[in-house]
């Protein structure tokens, strides 16, 4: 019989998502961001102590605070609302019908299950129904929902759900291919594999629209 711990790594170890949006407690931002780098900090030297780490040697010294502040304010950023762009919209004055796709958005994210790295990239796309974006939001759109612990399928979905509340159409469509660290430099250890994940909305449910999308990005992503 498997005991909930087992049941919780093998979860994890399969890379298994369970919660459409981040787990979040109600009281996730009850503390300031320096009260929480200052925990953290806490946490992250009983870590390296408990590993045998030397803390007083010049280059460990300050590992800790560094640690702490880069989850709070660089890798899990993202988490905190307040950082969310604004997505600045426009009417769509030269009445620019088309597909309009942004390619090879750099994504870095932080695998849930094991917070190693997921690096990859982004092609973003929709077809205007009266609005449009600026290009630099989309990317600003990726980045801040990469920058927080995830899972790429819940990933791909919060890109397009944003972009379909921006721009009031279901016309949207992004497709992620990313490496997880967690399956290359662990586990299985698989350094070739990548996982692709993708979400169509709207026109992008028919067969040609997804079929135009595809084309435009084919897939040979490089990292």
């Amino acid at each position: 019989m498997i005991n909930r711990e087992e049941s919780h790594d093998e979860i994890g170890n399969n890379h298994i998502g369970s919660c459409a949006q981040n787990p979040l407690r109600k009281d996730a931002f009850d503390l300031s961001d320096d009260e929480k780098i200052e925990i953290i900090k806490k946490d992250v030297k009983n870590i390296l102590l408990t590993l045998g780490m030397d803390l007083t040697d010049d280059s460990m010294k300050g590992t800790p605070n560094r640690v702490a502040k880069m989850f709070v304010k660089e890798i899990f950023g993202g988490l905190n609302p307040d950082r969310k762009p604004k997505a600045s919209t426009f009417d769509n004055n030269y009445k620019y019908g088309e597909m309009l796709v942004e390619k090879n958005i750099i994504v870095y994210s932080t695998c849930e299950h094991h917070l190693l790295p997921i690096i990859g990239r982004a092609h973003v796309a929709y077809i205007s129904n009266g609005t449009v974006i600026g290009l630099s939001k989309m990317n600003r759109i990726v980045e801040y929902y990469a920058k927080r612990p995830q899972v790429q399928e819940r990933l791909t979905m919060q890109i397009v759900q944003e972009l379909q509340n921006a721009l009031g159409t279901e016309d949207v469509a992004c497709v992620i291919d990313a490496k997880h660290l967690c399956v290359n430099s662990r586990g299985i250890s698989d350094i070739e594999s990548s996982t692709v994940t993708s979400e169509f909305g709207g026109k992008f449910k028919e067969a040609q629209a997804r079929r135009e999308f595809l084309d435009y990005i084919k897939l040979e992503t490089k990292f």
